[in-house]
């Protein structure tokens, strides 16, 4: 063999021994402390969510079974819903459905595998949401126990709006945000192009894209200031970045164009802040965040951590890091519902800031046969206390008036709770109004249900709506007003304690006195 063959053959086992590291370092990465702490999180969320204590909580959201009806009536028709589908009261008028695309996973799991299927597709969006957090926080700490333990302490907070709900989808187009413009920072600049196809996604998802829309006109004003000044110090965006997120920022306000229903949607998160008030002051989520609860005490240790770090060992600053921060914060104490989105954006810089401070150098050894054992037993458990399907239709049936709701026939002109009008809507009962509050509150209905539920002249409300039958709770002021008057019955009742309901029928020719 001459020298140049010889000098060849090393090359080539050097080659594949550089080939046989990386595919080593590749297992070991995947294998490692990302996979364990994966593992750990979904564990915890699934066990701490009470998905088997609690399977009620994931399937019985007052607005889930309007979706799966938005849902079933796309898959069947295979047209968008552009008018009123379900309210007797609001026959003809026009109506948008900003949530359409996130309707469908779980439209697809119910027809698929039932209750279960919803639980699953909710327990999946929640576990994404929180690997996403601890993923971005790992990429910006470069400390993976530093990062598992803020994404435990963000799972208190993002469980605010856990459940079977459409806005977990937007969280997720909120992370890959996120991700794209720490990318981006790290040095890979033209992935902000990323950005015009995920709010074209992000639009037929939710209304939530507004909030993304903000935060990038916030990373472009931010980073067209160059300042140096104590714990701040940025260089300003030089034109030919300036010029590619500007590009950026129009390409995606260009994007949100490309819907089912143009402007409209588009003008509907600005619909809700403008016109939707009363909507916004009656529902539960948009009231301000207590730190008696829960989440508040998450946010309170969350910014309190982020204090104490910076105390110990302060680190510089960009600008829109901290406007981040700030209007995350602000958002999460204004409205409660806002906590999920302080724990996507602040997350990983409380975890770079933590790790820095209280953390000593990253140990990341592992034995990642231990892990995969470790990891399929969490796997097996969580199969093995997956509620069954007769479960959580029981624990259905324990909540909702199911039989009573059954009973009741398409053409009866029904007033029904607030929770029941979403039920109502998917077993093709017309309804008086369900949770769908933008439209109801527009046109008047929003505010006479309100009044009848109160007993402000509900006779008279009644009557011009011309309501032949009434499902309402048997505690309640209605049925206790509907019992002490000679034009009402009761026809049916159902369910017992706080979940006692009772179906009353007008009596022809008695007027209400």
């Amino acid at each position: 063999m001459t020298g140049q063959e010889n000098c060849q053959e090393l090359a080539f086992r050097r080659s594949r021994a550089g080939g046989l590291d990386f595919v080593r370092d590749v297992f070991k990465g995947f294998w490692g402390q990302n996979f364990l702490n994966s593992a750990l999180l979904i564990g915890m969320a699934v066990v701490l969510a009470n998905a088997a204590l609690l399977p009620k909580e994931f399937v019985e959201d007052s607005d889930l079974w309007w979706h799966l009806a938005n849902a079933r009536i796309l898959t069947t028709t295979h047209h968008f819903i552009r008018l009123e589908p379900y309210s007797f009261a609001l026959v003809g008028q026009r109506w948008t459905n900003p949530e359409w695309l996130a309707e469908m996973p779980y439209w697809l799991g119910y027809s698929f595998f039932g209750l279960r299927g919803i639980h699953l597709v909710a327990l999946a969006g929640l576990c994404a949401n929180l690997l996403f957090v601890y993923f971005r926080s790992s990429w910006k700490s470069h400390h993976k126990k530093a990062s598992f333990w803020m994404a435990v302490l963000a799972f208190f907070l993002i469980t605010v709006n856990a459940g079977a709900r459409t806005i977990v989808f937007g969280y997720l187009a909120m992370s890959a945000e996120m991700a794209i413009i720490e990318a981006a920072e790290r040095g890979r600049k033209s992935l902000v192009w990323l950005l015009p196809p995920l709010f074209c996604l992000w639009i037929n998802l939710h209304g939530s894209w507004i909030i993304g829309l903000g935060f990038l006109g916030l990373f472009i004003v931010c980073g067209l200031v160059e300042i140096h000044i104590g714990a701040f110090q940025q260089s300003a965006f030089s034109s030919a970045e300036r010029n590619r997120l500007l590009g950026v920022f129009v390409a995606s306000a260009a994007a949100l164009l490309v819907n089912p229903y143009g402007w409209r949607l588009v003008w509907n998160p600005f619909d809700m802040l403008f016109n939707q008030k009363l909507m916004i002051a009656l529902t539960e989520e948009w009231r301000p965040l207590s730190l008696g609860s829960s989440t508040g005490v998450a946010a309170a240790i969350a910014i309190a951590l982020m204090i104490a770090a910076n105390l110990v060992r302060g680190r510089s600053w960009k600008l829109y890091e901290i406007v981040f921060i700030f209007a995350a914060w602000y958002y999460a104490f204004a409205h409660q519902r806002f906590a999920y989105l302080a724990a996507i954006v602040t997350t990983p810089w409380l975890a770079a800031c933590v790790a820095e401070s209280f953390f000593g150098e990253a140990d990341e050894k592992t034995i990642p046969a231990l892990n995969v054992l470790f990891a399929a037993t969490i796997l097996c458990a969580l199969i093995y206390f997956f509620p069954a399907e007769d479960r959580l239709r029981s624990s259905l049936a324990d909540n909702i008036p199911l039989k009573t709701i059954a009973s009741i026939q398409p053409s009866w002109r029904t007033f029904s709770d607030y929770s029941l009008g979403g039920m109502l809507a998917f077993q093709g009962k017309s309804d008086f109004l369900d949770s769908r509050n933008d439209t109801f509150e527009h046109h008047g209905i929003l505010q006479q249900f309100l009044a009848i539920e109160s007993l402000r002249n509900p006779y008279a409300l009644l009557d011009k709506n011309q309501i032949d039958h009434v499902l309402t709770h048997t505690a309640g002021p209605l049925a206790f007003a509907l019992s002490h008057v000679q034009g009402w019955r009761v026809v049916a009742s159902e369910g017992s304690g706080d979940n006692a309901y009772a179906l009353f029928a007008r009596i022809p020719g008695v007027p209400a006195d």
